[in-house]
């Protein structure tokens, strides 16, 4: 701190940790670091950094995020329901400060009874439910938005779409359409020319285009499709698309985000005060975009852009973290391996010998869930849980808010850190601060020693179902949106003027610099998909039951078309490399119809474990995708992450395969006590 200021202790420490509120160990190690002075920070998520980045410029704030029209509106009013992305069920086991009750599914068995036509636009035919009887469209991965540029042509040239709302509720339909229909650049973005892109056929995009407009309908995007290089794009898209249709804030229409991303996004909640610790401010201000981790740690001083800024990184000295794990959620691990190793000091507080533990200098060893108290709570959910203490810590382990209450105690700013409340104390706090500002719901929270004690709380669900932008369409003048225009901005003077050539003015179709259709697939012919894994959240407990039931051998499944697998000589059950220029791993083949041709589907979770911990780019021998991803920003305004951009080859194993060690225990050697 001395010798290199505060901005030299990076602790973005990404990472979901706990559902429980109070032991998050992301916020209490930046309580901690606030208090002494700050760290560099990292700001947006590996989830959403694209999104988060361009929403505020067109739409003004993150209502398409948060305040999604719920599933009762869509349940009820909407004919065609286009999921680009899918909704896949699988994610929705899971959403941050956990889940109590599971209504994702119950929901779409609702759209089902009443036959809303479902389409999925996604590579993976299973990233919708069979019972959804869902269309499958199978572009090319990350061509969505040439697509969505193809429906849009379409709806103009037919004269499906509606001026009125545009004229009314938008700005910039006039620059974008000149774009869409070829004035501005010579080349119409009609059906013909997505479908080259897509590999979708012409036609099924002029009849989707024309379904969009028959009837009532919701067009979902999911996270997912920002995760790809020029991320920024499809949302901004999908917004646009929407307003062409017309049919933003009408119960059942419009566009959301991330239905079927997590669960609870459309469930209808109580509008209540978030649950939440407060990890206070941090003095230095310094942060990096969520996934220039690496670029950090082997570029200090470096320049780069971000959101109409010019920004530096600081020269990292010290790195802490806990509650997350970056070797597994991180693009081009090896890349990261060679920056990780830059700092003087690494140190990380888990429960756990993730790989992150592994790598580092001093490990903390941290309580699990059931070593402490806390108060689950999703701000998706309806209800409050009291997560009580099953055993005493185990050991020497902590609670991270004891380990950071020793050291603040060292450095002589325990009474900032804790304000005199222990963990009892804390949670008391939280509880009833969330009650003072409940409103009208503060009478159906009891007090804590009553909420203790019957360890559940059940709040009611809004009688009406909640529409997006009803207000704002009903008078846009009386409601008007956050935006510089107060409208929807299909062209944004701001982002315009920031003059970036990979996020101009209005939506665009960009190529990626990994794709199917681009010069690069002539060496790495298949499209990898690392998407969420089915059997555990991200890659925690991957050395548990259901985790490890999943695997094959010890390993990831990798999903092929039988076609790609046929072209290769791979059976069911083989043991294969993928791999490109950044690195390989091991995983079994299986060899699957829901899997279009192209794409390789190897999803994320699997703890990185390299056949050589010391060098930088060795076998990787348990199944992580990460080795082959592309560490590179959406675009210059969003800096976010592209795993999704990602080309490889799969061929069979041949060689002499080791086994893989992922939950391997380093040898722990006992000093003896300094006389």
């Amino acid at each position: 701190k001395d010798a290199h200021g505060n901005e030299a202790i990076f602790a973005g420490s990404y990472g979901w940790s706990s559902a429980g509120r109070f032991h998050h160990a992301k916020t209490q190690m930046q309580r901690f670091l606030n208090c002494f002075g700050g760290y560099t920070a990292q700001k947006h998520s590996y989830s959403l950094a694209a999104g988060l980045a361009i929403l505020p410029h067109i739409v003004g704030d993150l209502a398409p995020l948060r305040g999604l029209t719920s599933w009762a509106s869509i349940a009820e009013a909407t004919d065609t329901l286009v999921a680009f992305g899918g909704i896949p069920i699988r994610n929705t086991q899971v959403e941050p400060g956990g889940t109590a009750s599971h209504t994702t599914v119950p929901w779409l068995k609702k759209l089902a009874a009443r036959g809303t036509h479902v389409v999925s636009i996604t590579p993976l035919r299973n990233d919708t439910p069979d019972f959804l009887n869902p269309e499958w469209i199978a572009p090319r991965p990350n061509t969505d938005v040439a697509l969505m540029l193809g429906l849009a042509h379409t709806l103009v040239s037919e004269d499906l779409h509606n001026p009125h709302f545009l004229a009314a509720h938008a700005v910039g339909g006039e620059q974008f359409l000149a774009y869409v229909m070829g004035g501005a650049d010579g080349q119409a973005k009609s059906a013909d020319w997505a479908a080259d892109i897509c590999d979708v056929p012409a036609d099924t995009i002029r009849t989707l285009a024309r379904r969009m407009a028959a009837g009532r309908t919701m067009i979902a995007t999911s996270y997912s499709l920002q995760r790809g290089d020029h991320g920024e794009q499809t949302f901004w898209m999908t917004m646009a698309l929407a307003c062409l249709l017309g049919q933003i804030g009408l119960p059942g229409g419009g566009f959301g985000f991330g239905y079927g991303s997590m669960h609870g996004q459309g469930n209808p909640v109580p509008k209540m005060p978030s649950l939440t610790h407060s990890a206070g401010t941090n003095p230095t201000g310094s942060f990096i975009p969520v996934a220039r981790v690496t670029d950090l740690l082997l570029n200090p001083g470096g320049e780069y852009d971000f959101d109409g800024e010019r920004r530096t990184y600081p020269d990292t000295k010290l790195i802490y973290w806990c509650g997350g794990n970056p070797f597994h959620h991180h693009q081009d691990l090896n890349r990261l391996l060679d920056g990780w190793r830059r700092p003087d000091t690494v140190i990380v507080n888990e429960p756990w010998w993730t790989p992150t533990a592994k790598l580092a200098d001093i490990v903390l060893p941290a309580t699990t869930t059931l070593e402490r108290n806390d108060i689950g709570h999703s701000s998706r959910d309806r209800f409050l849980v009291a997560m009580k203490q099953i055993v005493t810590p185990q050991f020497q382990s902590k609670n991270d808010f004891d380990i950071f209450r020793g050291l603040a105690q060292r450095l002589d700013i325990e009474a900032a850190f804790t304000e005199g409340r222990d963990e009892d104390a804390w949670l008391r706090h939280l509880y009833d601060q969330a009650r003072e500002g409940a409103g009208p719901l503060a009478n159906r929270m009891p007090d804590f020693d009553a909420f203790w004690e019957q360890g559940i709380l059940e709040l009611d669900a809004p009688e009406k179902p909640h529409v997006v932008y009803e207000g704002f369409r009903a008078d846009p003048a009386a409601n008007p949106l956050p935006t510089p225009s107060g409208r929807f901005e299909i062209f944004s003077e701001t982002i315009a003027g920031f003059g970036y050539d990979d996020c101009p003015g209005h939506p665009v179709w960009r190529e990626p610099a990994e794709w199917l259709g681009g010069q690069t697939a002539k060496t790495w012919p298949l499209h990898l998909i690392s998407n969420q894994p089915k059997h555990k959240l991200h890659s925690q407990l991957d050395f548990v039951g259901p985790s490890r039931a999943a695997k094959q051998d010890g390993r990831e499944p990798v999903f092929l078309s039988p076609g790609d697998a046929r072209a290769r000589s791979i059976q069911d059950g083989d043991l294969v490399r993928l791999f490109n220029g950044r690195g390989e791993t091991l995983a079994v083949a299986v060899i699957s119809d829901d899997v279009r041709d192209g794409v390789a589907q190897l999803p994320t979770g699997a703890w990185f474990d390299p056949a050589d911990w010391a060098g930088s780019s060795s076998l990787e021998r348990h199944g992580n995708p990460n080795v082959l991803t592309l560490d590179k920003g959406t675009s210059k305004l969003g800096q976010g992450p592209i795993s999704h951009t990602t080309l490889v080859e799969v061929e069979k194993f041949n060689g002499q395969a080791e086994s893989p060690e992922p939950f391997r225990v380093p040898e722990v050697v006992v000093l003896p006590a300094a006389e």
